[in-house]
């Protein structure tokens, strides 16, 4: 074999080797992505995944993602059953029969409140805020005698704050999880046991809250006992400014008879006079006597309710002078509707101290 056929022929053999190497190495890659594709595949449809994917949802606003895996419906129904019943359990005020048609209630309106719920859940997934449902008359208490806005704050999803991912159990289809979760206000710490099924294309999804009335069971009673502890350190107050307030309205109802519809000159120079120097000065010297006295964590919503009746009855008066002076019908009627709500406020209030059930006689608010 001549020189030029020896290197023609190792020549050859060095492609083949090439060759075969850049074969084995397209087979490796590609090995190599189905492991990993087929590895991300599996992820995908573990409980741990669908559980960090809900608290990414969270972080990102993704509402669309937090409904993929947390089943709203069956959560919020299951936690509704829970809550009412935790509520009903506190009200010590209930009789038998009266708890009776009390569970009555609840069960007719659960479909509103469980749905008014789940949108108040994912306006706060989908903005990070909490706020409460807008234009519809049912959640407001107006027609059904429910007080939402307290209804959401005894349910204690406002104050309770995620942690982390604890252990998940899984028995084919389904699966328990456990979620460290905080009560913001009282700082405990409970861990929530999450029942989660998988759905027929694979993904998981929490269906309920195991333990969501163990968890109501942990903090409502701390929250009581700071409610308790805030309500003698500032009964004196409150007894004190409500005495010089009841005595104000009496004066503000003589001073406002009219047969006319309209006020005299003489009127309205009284009735200025009255709510100017008398009237708030004296809630504006309530509101600081109270903001002085330490609140109590769990007593914080309790001490909030009370600052945001004042502020409305500031701002009904203020609304009521503006209207007097310049004879404006709708600076009168805005008073009134300013009114109106701080009462529904001042239920609250009384209802908080007392653990009542939600369910009261709430004016229909304009």
């Amino acid at each position: 074999m001549d020189d030029y056929t020896w290197e023609k022929t190792i020549r050859k053999r060095r492609v083949r080797r090439r060759r075969q190497a850049l074969l084995v190495l397209i087979l490796v890659i590609l090995a190599l992505g189905a492991f990993f594709g087929w590895h991300l595949y599996a992820q995908k449809r573990t409980p741990e995944y669908a559980l960090e994917q809900a608290a990414v949802a969270v972080q990102k606003k993704d509402a669309d993602r937090f409904r993929h895996y947390v089943n709203l419906d069956l959560v919020t129904s299951r936690g509704y059953d829970d809550l009412t019943a935790d509520l009903l359990s506190y009200d010590t005020t209930l009789t038998a029969v009266n708890k009776a048609a009390y569970e009555k209630f609840y069960i007719t309106v659960k479909p509103q409140l469980t749905s008014g719920t789940q949108d108040t859940i994912l306006r706060r997934v989908s903005s990070g805020e909490w706020s409460l449902p807008e234009g519809t008359d049912i959640l407001k208490g107006r027609q059904l005698g429910i007080d939402y806005e307290r209804f959401l704050a005894r349910s204690q999803l406002r104050n309770t704050s995620f942690v982390g991912i604890g252990k998940v159990t899984e028995d084919g289809t389904t699966a328990t999880a456990e979620i460290e979760v905080r009560d913001d206000w009282t700082g405990t710490v409970f861990t929530l046991e999450a029942a989660m099924e998988q759905a027929t294309d694979g993904h998981w999804q929490v269906t309920y809250l195991k333990n969501y009335r163990d968890y109501l069971d942990a903090v409502t009673p701390l929250h009581n006992e700071d409610i308790a502890k805030y309500s003698e350190a500032t009964k004196n107050i409150v007894a004190s400014y409500n005495e010089k307030l009841t005595a104000y309205k009496a004066r503000f109802a003589a001073l406002s008879q009219t047969s006319s519809g309209t006020f005299t000159a003489e009127q309205k120079a009284g009735l200025e006079a009255l709510v100017e120097k008398e009237v708030i000065p004296t809630l504006q010297a309530r509101q600081q006597e109270l903001a002085s006295v330490e609140v109590p964590p769990g007593a914080r919503y309790l001490a909030d309710q009370r600052q945001r009746a004042t502020e409305l009855t500031l701002e009904a008066w203020q609304h009521f002078l503006t209207g007097i002076k310049n004879d404006d019908p709708d600076e009168l009627a805005l008073a009134e509707t300013l009114n109106k709500q701080e009462l529904a406020v001042d239920l609250r209030v009384d209802d908080i101290i007392r653990h009542t059930a939600i369910s009261r006689n709430i004016p229909n608010l304009p």
